[in-house]
């Protein structure tokens, strides 16, 4: 005869509630002015292909959750991904150990975004740069979200366009001025299903 494990049902039942609530609450608004970082976690995004208009690049520093990260912060003015996944891994949760959860867009177009900001610490993929400028002061590009500008001196680059395929990418933190995404798939699962 099955028993029901209260504890890790409920657990697990609002943890999803959370998420999910917050997330269909701006899609049925059409889009989500988003921030994204997981305390102390970093999370994976892959994709098909992202296609990006008005990129800059530069070094600099993630402080979330009091810890300190060096990192690549990639900007882009615009932004459309192919195939969208993104996962975060939470090991040992209370009651129910380790979770993932994954937002998934299958389709062409699936996330877009306006000036989208990612710090990120591990990136791979087949990258084409349309007109770029490499080896720009950090404190002088002009070509990705407005008022995005690294360490004055310091080492940048920036290009019309990146167009990634084979995308994926290890961050500590995502913002942008708007996301969108098509055919949302949310998903909390027990185990380590990240998207790669």
């Amino acid at each position: 005869m099955g028993r029901t494990r209260w504890a890790r049902f409920v657990g697990v039942l609002g943890i999803g509630a959370v998420g999910a609530g917050a997330l269909l609450v701006g899609m049925s608004q059409g889009a989500l002015a988003a921030s994204f970082a997981v305390s102390g976690t970093n999370f994976k995004v892959s994709a098909d292909s992202l296609t990006g208009q008005g990129f800059v690049q530069f070094g600099g520093v993630d402080a979330g959750a009091g810890k300190v990260h060096v990192v690549a912060v990639s900007g882009f003015k615009t932004a459309t991904l192919n195939k969208f996944c993104q996962s975060v891994f939470v090991a040992n949760m209370p009651i129910v150990g380790d979770v993932t959860m994954r937002i998934t867009a299958d389709g062409v177009g699936g996330m877009s975004a306006d000036n989208l900001v990612v710090n990120l610490t591990d990136l791979s993929g087949d990258l084409t740069l349309g007109n770029p400028e490499i080896g720009v002061d950090a404190g002088k590009v002009t070509k990705g979200p407005e008022n995005l500008k690294g360490l004055p001196g310091s080492f940048g680059l920036q290009a019309d366009s990146a167009n990634i395929s084979g995308l994926k990418q290890t961050a500590w933190a995502t913002t942008a001025q708007t996301i969108r995404f098509k055919g949302m798939n949310l998903t909390i699962r027990q185990g380590k299903q990240e998207c790669f």
